[in-house]
């Protein structure tokens, strides 16, 4: 299974159903997803690495961390993740290191302001030939 994303609309939010062959492999599309949601944003300059130990009680509970995480990147630093390395994604810790470029704010067009990623209706469950992930986002 090629890793996904796709949007779908939900009741004055936004949301992002992902699909990938491993839980390490829906990271990348799920942090397209969520750029997507925001509008086209364009990595410029390289803006070196950063790392996330997450904890948490569940899976997807740790993706919508991951999210959150990138959120904050983007928001406050100013910073769109390029590549992403899991080393350890299991049920309760999410352990990734991504790579990372300075905003290009003339190539990039920011559509929607994302408040929040959502626990309502966060889900990973198992599909044929991998898991699909549900994420809704405020915006």
């Amino acid at each position: 299974m090629e890793p996904a994303y796709e949007l779908f609309d939900h009741t004055a939010d936004m949301g992002i159903r992902v699909r990938a062959a491993t839980l390490p492999e829906l990271l990348a599309p799920a942090g397209e997803g969520l750029y997507s949601v925001i509008g086209n944003v364009v990595a410029g300059e390289e803006a070196g690495p950063a790392g996330f130990d997450l904890t948490g009680r569940e899976s997807a509970e740790l993706l919508r961390d991951y999210l959150a995480e990138l959120l904050i990147l983007l928001e406050r630093n100013h910073r769109v993740v390029t590549a992403v390395d899991p080393s350890i994604y299991t049920e309760h810790r999410l352990a990734v290191t991504v790579q990372t470029g300075r905003l290009d704010g003339k190539r990039s067009s920011l559509l929607r302001e994302v408040k929040a990623i959502t626990y309502h209706e966060l889900d990973i469950r198992l599909i044929p030939g991998g898991y699909e992930a549900t994420l809704i986002v405020d915006i």
